[in-house]
């Protein structure tokens, strides 16, 4: 489902990615973590493209992307159209309802049928517990609600990959459960999913795959055990033992 090679990433001198390499079979959940500015957000925005890396290809499906190559923005569009990405930050459009954010991309980029679209986004909306909300504006929603409507509204462009960026690190603490919930529901129905998280019970019981950056590179992959009960790298462990304090 992805296939990822070569993938560096230079901002001017500065070299955040140094040659990642990872391939992500269809169902599967994979977990980034790591200490801040080890290249986590990074990597997980140029799987969408929305970085441009330095060098590397990243197939999603049957679309890929060369960086060695030009590359134009009608490939870039098509290329994402194969991701959903949900933010740390909700970005729903204040002035739109729930329901109505949710409608937003498949009606204005996939010219998709509004009635059709309205269905849709109601079951989705559903889905994630929000069901007796469809007609709230993003101000009248906690942080927890705005990130299940950006979760929606990234189901509703029917992506083949899931792409979260820390999704929870901005709410508090009581409201990261029923976030988690419907990310689990959504690896337990087979969703292909990249999480970048500091949410280490997260990434225990829901990836098949966890993965330790650090500095731009990949330190140390395996299972969830192999890695908090095993972990092989000294500065894995040196990680882990900081945020298990």
């Amino acid at each position: 489902m992805i296939s990822v090679k070569g993938l560096k990433k230079k901002f001017n001198q500065l070299e955040v990615l140094k040659g990642i390499d990872l391939e992500v079979g269809k169902g599967k959940v994979i977990v980034l973590i790591g200490p801040s500015g080890s290249g986590k957000t990074t990597f997980l925005r140029c799987l969408n493209a929305l970085e441009t890396p330095s060098d590397g290809v990243i197939s999603i499906g049957d679309e890929k992307l060369d960086f060695s190559n030009s590359i134009t923005k009608k490939q870039v569009a098509s290329f994402r159209r194969q991701t959903g990405m949900v933010f740390q930050s909700y970005n729903l459009f204040p002035h739109m309802t729930a329901l109505e954010n949710v409608m937003e991309g498949p009606i204005t980029v996939k010219k998709e049928n509004k009635e059709q679209v309205l269905s849709k986004a109601k079951s989705l909306l559903q889905k994630v517990g929000l069901g007796d909300k469809l007609d709230y504006y993003p101000f009248q929603l906690s942080g927890g609600q705005q990130q299940r409507v950006g979760i929606a509204r990234a189901l509703a462009m029917e992506p083949n990959v899931m792409l979260f960026d820390e999704p929870t690190s901005a709410l508090d603490p009581e409201l990261v459960g029923e976030v988690l919930k419907v990310m689990k529901d959504l690896a337990n129905e087979g969703m292909t999913m990249v999480v970048v998280t500091h949410e280490m019970r997260f990434a225990k019981e829901a990836a098949d795959e966890v993965l330790f950056l650090d500095q731009g590179v990949i330190v140390e992959r395996g299972t969830p055990e192999q890695i908090f009960t095993h972990p092989k790298e000294a500065r894995t462990k040196q990680f882990l033992s900081l945020i298990e304090q």
